[in-house]
């Protein structure tokens, strides 16, 4: 089965193109046989050594040797994700078509997805994306290791709206990648990705590219819908080659260092890859390290983006709200943070910390790096008149 998620680049004047993301070439393993996507048969006889854990260092003048380096460093410390969950199929009632049939049957069948993810700590942790490990709806995670070891999975945490996961092996003396900062990445910069493109067969692909954008918005569907479609902002863009089986994997600088975990792709164009910002996981790894779980800290509200409200024009929102940019206060939870600062139903929220936000997402990417008992400052609209407050967050245990 072939599993493909929808992307909408939310772009200039919301210019839509889909996408395929994904973990999502089907692997049959057992005797060395793998069977990719398009039904070929791939014998994978080759048995790696185990690699200890190694400081390489990357200093080349010559450019094309920066990738060489990389491999040899980051490699060993990249492995492959096969989930095991379960689909439904609706069978066709033929009496259907003529009005007398009693509606098609449900089948539960057995699918799997095939992924990347790369080892973040010597431990066994490993960071992924939430759909490679089926949003959390899976019967099995087993990880693929550099020197072929396959091991049971278990996943601590994942978040769909972030497309993130963290996941456990029982191991130790893994070799670990090196991270990097998002933040000082700049458009131009060198890039490589190494992920599984079409499954194990082609297990620890590696291809390069640069940074070609940054502060990308994309708006992921797994069911190619618009009803459960997620919008993913602050996105790194790359021309550096991602193909299915990609997602989870990491995207290195020229040091080798991960800046990235690459999500999607663009299906109705050439060379746009989108990869999550190491510095977002970062603090949610070190959380999930230190206490099993990561609690995420929220201001106390429900709300809408007003970007993206086609049923009014720009004048029309600044006309009633002041701005036609901002998250629209829906409700405030009783007893949250943002009813205690003196927000209420009918604010636009426009700046938190200093940086616009014009969807929840946004607000939620910004306070990850925060904790519950930590302050934010918060600007907002009432009455066409601007409004500063200070919000103590509070406590959102996700799984």
């Amino acid at each position: 089965m072939k599993k493909v998620a929808a992307v909408v680049l939310i772009v200039a004047l919301a210019f839509l193109a889909g996408f395929s993301g994904g973990m999502l070439a089907n692997q049959q393993s057992g005797s060395g046989v793998s069977i990719d996507a398009f039904g070929q048969r791939f014998e994978v006889t080759q048995k790696k050594e185990k690699t200890p854990a190694q400081n390489v260092t990357i200093n080349v003048s010559e450019e094309g040797t920066i990738a060489e380096a990389i491999a040899e460093k980051a490699l060993p410390s990249v492995v492959g994700i096969t989930t095991t969950f379960e689909s439904t199929y609706q069978s066709i009632d033929m009496f259907d078509f003529f009005g007398f049939g009693g509606g098609g049957r449900n089948y539960n069948y057995e699918s799997t997805g095939v992924g990347t993810g790369f080892i973040i700590d010597e431990a066994g942790y490993i960071l992924t994306n939430s759909h490679v490990i089926n949003d959390g709806q899976y019967k099995s995670v087993k990880v693929s290791l550099y020197d072929g070891e396959e091991l049971e999975g278990k996943v601590l945490w994942n978040d769909s709206t972030l497309d993130l996961a963290v996941v456990r092996v029982e191991a130790t003396g893994l070799t670990a990648v090196e991270i990097g900062d998002s933040d000082t990445v700049k458009i131009g910069s060198y890039a490589a990705a190494i992920g599984n493109p079409l499954g194990l067969a082609f297990e620890r692909s590696m291809s390069q590219g640069i940074i070609s954008g940054l502060n990308r918005t994309i708006t992921v569907s797994t069911d190619g819908s618009t009803t459960n479609a997620t919008t993913m902002e602050n996105l790194i863009q790359t021309d550096a080659t991602i193909n299915s089986g990609n997602s989870g994997g990491p995207l290195f600088n020229s040091k080798g260092e991960v800046i990235g975990i690459n999500s999607a792709k663009a299906s109705n164009g050439e060379g746009m890859g989108f990869a999550i910002p190491i510095n977002i996981a970062n603090p949610i790894v070190q959380q999930i390290k230190e206490t099993g779980k990561f609690e995420r800290p929220y201001i106390g509200i429900s709300g809408v983006g007003l970007e993206g409200q086609t049923g009014y024009s720009s004048d029309q929102l600044k006309e009633m709200f002041g701005t036609d940019k901002g998250i629209y206060v829906n409700s405030v939870v009783e007893g949250g943070g943002a009813e205690a600062a003196g927000l209420k139903k009918g604010d636009v929220i426009t700046k938190v910390n200093g940086t616009e936000v014009g969807t929840m997402n946004k607000i939620n990417s910004i306070l990850i790096k925060f904790k519950a008992g930590d302050k934010v400052d918060v600007e907002y609209m009432r009455d066409g008149e601007t409004k500063k407050t200070s919000i103590t967050l509070q406590t959102q245990l996700l799984k």
